[in-house]
């Protein structure tokens, strides 16, 4: 109940104290994230009963800010925080809810995305890794690509075809997918910013037991958009928090190492936090370079701010119930998109032949430089621009949808 909420000056007065009392950077990060697990502080939107607090975003932005300030690590974050556990939370049964949560709340295990395939992109529903039924367990066979952080993590989140003669929409099951098995391999695919995020998964008669399926089978797709409609609004809206941050699960090797270490590390390009972590950097230096005063600069750095306030609002409409449009997830992946866009306009602009020098030693250490090489990704990634607005289009606005084969036709029928 909204009268039963603390207001945010009673959660930054409650953080601030906790904070006080149990912050040390001589502890490990796994003993930060279990104390912070304890205190349901680690993503207070979720339920109580899954370690959360019910709170709202607003109130859970409080709580990341505060952290900030009082210059401290933040908590797990990765696909798990982002995607999982809310898709697990949402769907997941009880005895689910027992086995994944509290891993993903302090930060002991991490987790992946298995959805997109070589010929199963933007048309996700198209995908043919098949899961085949074998007593109490599915054998899983196919290949994934685009998987973020594929090689450290512990879990997946799996998607895969069940059922071929039903519609290629509802003859899909979603899984939570041991990576740690026989019949599994992960392979690093390297960007052109020297990263190496993504990662090709394949998978050769892979086992899952049955209790690892996650809603009905044969309802994966409905599950599998619980779980896209958290990450386009991660993608766009993040709220980060704390001075620093590590990766959550075994294979990095953070857990065991001293919290303190950590403090002022910030997680790769992602979502909207970009633009508040690197607005302030910005300002900086058009400062520094005499370009504030420029009335062009000016003006795109204000349209930065409008922008940031815009995703900012549309996330708190996206909890306003009754004014939900049904679209705010795939707004705010768009909004990114332009935020990144106009990021790299504006490092050009400040920078100059700056710019142009990526290494350690150059200007920001090449922070603002990488998301340069960066910019081009969040129009394809968490689902390309172009199919977020057939969504918008056709969910929202109830336009028609673009021909095609009748949707009840059998996904073995269609051509691959």
């Amino acid at each position: 109940m909204a009268d039963d909420l603390p207001t945010v000056e009673e959660v930054v007065a409650e953080v601030e104290a906790w904070v006080d009392q149990s912050w040390d950077p001589e502890i490990t990060v796994r003993e930060w994230w279990r104390r912070m697990a304890d205190a349901r502080l680690t993503s207070p939107t979720l339920p109580e009963g899954v370690g959360g607090r019910g709170w709202p975003r607003s109130l859970a932005a409080a709580v990341g800010r505060t952290l900030g300030s009082k210059r401290v690590v933040s908590g797990p974050g990765g696909l798990g925080m982002l995607l999982a556990a809310p898709t697990i939370s949402d769907h997941g049964t009880s005895e689910q809810h027992h086995q994944w949560m509290p891993g993903i709340m302090d930060g002991t295990e991490s987790w992946c995305q298995l959805f997109s395939e070589p010929n199963a992109g933007s048309d996700l529903a198209s995908l043919q890794c098949r899961a085949e039924r074998d007593g109490d367990e599915w054998v899983i066979s196919g290949q994934k690509v685009w998987t973020s952080n594929g090689q450290e993590a512990d879990w997946g989140m799996l998607i895969a075809r069940t059922d071929p003669d039903a519609p290629k929409h509802r003859g899909i099951s979603y899984f939570g997918f041991s990576m740690d098995q026989p019949g599994v391999e992960v392979r690093p695919l390297t960007e052109m910013t020297g990263r190496a995020l993504f990662n090709e998964v394949f998978i050769d008669e892979a086992r899952v037991p049955h209790t690892n399926l996650i809603g009905d089978l044969n309802d994966g797709w409905r599950v599998a958009n619980t779980t896209l409609a958290y990450e386009r609004a991660g993608i766009g809206g993040g709220e980060g928090g704390g001075y620093g941050s590590a990766a959550p699960g075994n294979k990095v090797g953070h857990l065991e190492q001293p919290v303190g270490e950590f403090l002022g590390r910030r997680p790769g390009i992602s979502a909207g936090a970009v633009g508040r972590r690197v607005s302030g950097l910005i300002n900086d230096i058009a400062k520094e370079k005499g370009l504030a005063s420029d009335p062009v600069v000016r003006q795109d750095l204000a349209q930065f701010h409008t922008y940031l306030q815009l995703v900012q609002m549309n996330m708190l409409r996206q909890k306003a119930g009754g004014q939900r449009t049904g679209a705010e997830g795939n707004l705010a992946k768009l909004h990114n998109t332009r935020i990144l866009h106009l990021t790299r306009h504006l490092v050009g602009t400040v920078l100059g032949p700056d710019a142009q020098l990526f290494g350690k030693g150059s200007v920001t250490d090449s922070v603002l430089q990488e998301m340069i090489l960066f910019s081009p990704a969040p129009s394809i990634y968490g689902g390309s621009d172009e199919i977020q607005r057939n969504v918008i289009g056709e969910r929202a606005l109830g336009l028609p949808k673009e021909p095609g084969p009748s949707k009840d036709t059998p996904f073995k029928d269609l051509l691959k």
